[in-house]
């Protein structure tokens, strides 16, 4: 059972707004998850077509996840198909439950069930002990569906377009697009303000930022930060980000320096330019230099 005042709490403080006919979007706090935000620190969606509902993420509590249903039956009543989660992480993902009983089906990349199984476990010990009771009732929901590539699921005249991306910002990246309204939904594959944050592959989400420069939208919904944004512009600080701290990586190599040093220094002249840089570019840069210093010479 849910403490009355979380839910009562967290309900009115939850919004969603039509950023295109048919798409929805909520914009989390540029935070850290903590028992006062319910977790709400991640940008969540639903695109509405003429036949049923697809749900993009949905947030880092099970009241988050509840409160979002919520506000979404308040814009329609058509029937919830699919779930999509662009990534395991929990300020996506923890929200799930709230979501079964519509009797949704679960969509994710195909790497996102073993990273669930793999994680699910320590993120509910680790979270647990970081937001106390506003985690209760919190279950990891995994995907029934999985996407291999590409993938295109049909909400009625609405058709949208699901691609698995190889390890960039986490093993399991997976973008939406929507043609119809020309609203792309990134995942954490794209951060604004909030300092990007590598779980994955630090060449590798330079090289999904590439790639995604390609797709053909018009606007885009990023994991983290202001909601919508102008495509591909939206990219471009986080690919300075990603090539000065490559780059910083490579020359502390280069010469020598331990990983402790380099973590200290690599990226320090983006500092200014992002939200919660101390929480995580250390923790980024230590992942990067793992994965630069087996590079060849």
């Amino acid at each position: 059972m849910l403490p009355a005042q979380f839910a009562a709490k967290a309900a009115p403080a939850f919004s969603i707004n039509e950023i295109a006919p048919g798409v929805y979007a909520h914009q989390g706090q540029t935070s850290l998850m903590t028992r006062e935000n319910f977790g709400d620190i991640a940008n969540l969606g639903a695109i509405v077509g003429e036949d049923a509902v697809a749900v993009i993420d949905t947030g880092g509590s099970l009241i988050e996840g509840r409160a979002f249903l919520a506000a979404l039956r308040e814009k329609t009543q058509k029937p919830i198909r699919y779930v999509i989660s662009t990534h395991a992480h929990p300020d996506h993902t923890f929200g799930n439950g709230a979501f079964v009983e519509t009797g949704a089906t679960f969509v994710g990349h195909k790497n996102l069930p073993r990273a669930l199984a793999a994680r699910g476990p320590h993120y509910l010990s680790a979270f647990r002990a970081q937001m106390g009771d506003a985690l209760d009732g919190v279950t990891i929901v995994p995907p029934t569906v999985t996407v291999d590539e590409t993938m295109t699921l049909d909400l009625g005249h609405r058709e949208i377009v699901l691609q698995a991306w190889r390890t960039a910002h986490s093993e399991c990246d997976l973008t939406i697009l929507d043609p119809k309204s020309g609203v792309l939904f990134a995942g954490d594959l794209l951060f604004l303000q909030h300092v990007p944050v590598v779980d994955g592959s630090l060449l590798g989400f330079l090289d999904v930022a590439d790639r995604l420069a390609a797709i053909k939208a018009a606007q885009v919904v990023a994991g983290h930060g202001p909601i919508p944004a102008p495509w591909p512009k939206a990219l471009d600080d986080e690919r300075a980000y990603l090539m000065r701290l490559t780059a910083d990586l490579r020359a502390a190599i280069k010469k020598g320096e331990s990983v402790a040093a380099a973590a200290k220094e690599a990226g320090a002249e983006e500092r200014e330019k992002w939200r919660l840089f101390d929480d995580y570019n250390a923790r980024n840069a230590t992942a990067g230099f793992a994965e630069l210093e087996w590079e060849t010479p």
